[in-house]
């Protein structure tokens, strides 16, 4: 997600294999648990965007990397802009799983 992608719809693919390529980054899905347990991506932490706030106790370091998705990249859009104002400075929204061509676990 480098500054030249700022103006291109976020690339989930792309997202994962830098999350992939980058100690210490944490890949975050703010769907639902059930949608989570339906199919999610391999070593993925699940925190649903109505209990974002709870970042705090997954994440302590502010400045670590979160990699941000969700199904269509909405929720996962609010979910950087909510890390953001709770002094996250390095959460990107990769966009949505319906996307992905990796493969899911369940």
């Amino acid at each position: 997600m480098g500054l030249f992608n700022f103006f291109r719809a976020a690339d989930i693919n792309e997202g994962v294999v830098e999350y992939k390529a980058t100690d210490g980054a944490v890949l975050l899905d703010v769907r639902t648990a059930e949608e989570y347990r339906n199919g999610h991506i391999d070593s993925s932490i699940n925190l649903p965007l109505d209990r974002i706030h709870q970042i705090e106790n997954i994440v302590k370091d502010k400045s670590t990397l979160l990699y941000v998705h969700c199904y269509s990249g909405s929720r996962s859009g609010q979910a950087v802009s909510y890390l953001k104002r709770m002094g996250y400075t390095n959460a990107l929204n990769i966009g949505g799983i319906s996307n992905y061509r990796g493969k899911v676990v369940k």
